[in-house]
């Protein structure tokens, strides 16, 4: 698992490079509108409502004294809250919507990694669209239920320290699991992808950590977290592929 991690991670160190010498950049250009937009929306939510959730919260301190001090605790403590969720529902909503877009920047990149033009696809626009849609609430309801879950064990002495590290493993996964599945839409059906990426969770996480490090960093993390976390998954997916399909090929020698 660990050195499945790494290796997910690894992935990255030539993405840019593979970007630019393909000539994939323009490819992203509505994804990374689609990313913009989605984070500012959840920004500009979250400074409307931190405020008005902070007065909610505030009334439960019931003295005059220190009601001040508590209802802007209340408003920070309500913003981190809202951007938390938000993010949560950010990484899906951008995945779903650039399904259609990230697919065939992962077929051109798996051609040019196999040596050669792949069969034409099967697979229209809308069911693009509809596959990460599909994907995506899948993933987001997953994601929601195993997160109450973390928080419920949080409150558990001694093990509750564990639990922020839980919850950044679990969004790392699941947007890795995203960004694989826009190569594996052209090899697997719907649950046949699942069942690869669980055998390989570990590469997921290794590409969402990334993922999840480049939406810390303003602007330019939802700029380039796509285009570069799709790279990353699609040279390794297709580098998983390609193994399992050689080891299919040796046992039925």
């Amino acid at each position: 698992m660990v050195k499945d991690i790494y290796r997910g991670i690894k992935a990255y160190a030539g993405a840019f490079e593979l970007i630019s010498k393909l000539k994939l950049w323009h490819y992203f250009s509505i994804p990374i509108a689609i990313s913009l937009l989605t984070a500012t929306a959840i920004g500009l939510t979250a400074y409307g409502l931190s405020d008005n959730l902070g007065l909610l919260i505030s009334k439960a301190w019931i003295w005059e004294w220190g009601k001040e001090t508590f209802t802007t605790i209340s408003s920070i403590i309500s913003g981190i809250l809202i951007i938390a969720i938000g993010l949560v529902f950010y990484k899906h909503i951008i995945m779903a919507l650039s399904a259609p877009f990230m697919s065939p920047v992962s077929e051109k990149i798996e051609a040019h990694l196999i040596g050669k033009s792949l069969p034409h696809r099967n697979t229209s626009f809308h069911q693009q669209l509809w596959r990460g849609i599909r994907i995506n609430v899948r993933n987001l309801f997953m994601e929601l239920g195993l997160t109450l879950v973390i928080l419920i064990i949080s409150f558990i002495p001694i093990i509750g320290w564990i639990t922020s590290l839980l919850l950044f493993v679990v969004q790392a996964y699941y947007a890795g699991f995203g960004n694989m599945d826009y190569t594996l839409e052209r090899h697997y059906k719907y649950k046949d992808s699942l069942d690869f990426v669980r055998n390989h969770r570990g590469t997921a996480i290794g590409n969402g950590i990334v993922f999840m490090l480049f939406l810390l960093i303003p602007i330019i993390g939802v700029v380039l977290v796509l285009p570069l976390s799709v790279t990353a998954a699609t040279v390794k997916t297709v580098e998983l592929l390609n193994a399992e399909k050689s080891e299919i090929s040796t046992n039925t020698i």
